[in-house]
């Protein structure tokens, strides 16, 4: 499932425990995400699942859950 892989990439790349995580979880308010995160984040599942993220969609992906959908919509 698209949002357990999502969760297991940010445990891994923000040091935080997955149990913490889920679909309501926001990105900057509450993992304190920065640019660099977020490019690395999305550089990481374009290439997973072969899909591009323009800049004017990431700006809107600010929970782990609407980053699911929309990943989930890309690779459909």
């Amino acid at each position: 499932m698209v949002i357990e892989e999502i969760i297991d990439l940010l445990s891994e790349q923000m040091n935080v425990d997955k149990a913490t995580l889920n679909k309501d979880t926001r990105f900057i308010e509450d993992l304190h995400t920065d640019s660099l995160d977020m490019v690395e984040m999305l550089i990481s599942l374009e290439d997973k699942y072969d899909i591009s993220v323009p800049d004017e969609d990431a700006k809107n992906l600010t929970t782990i859950g609407a980053l699911a959908e929309y990943v989930e919509e890309k690779i459909k």
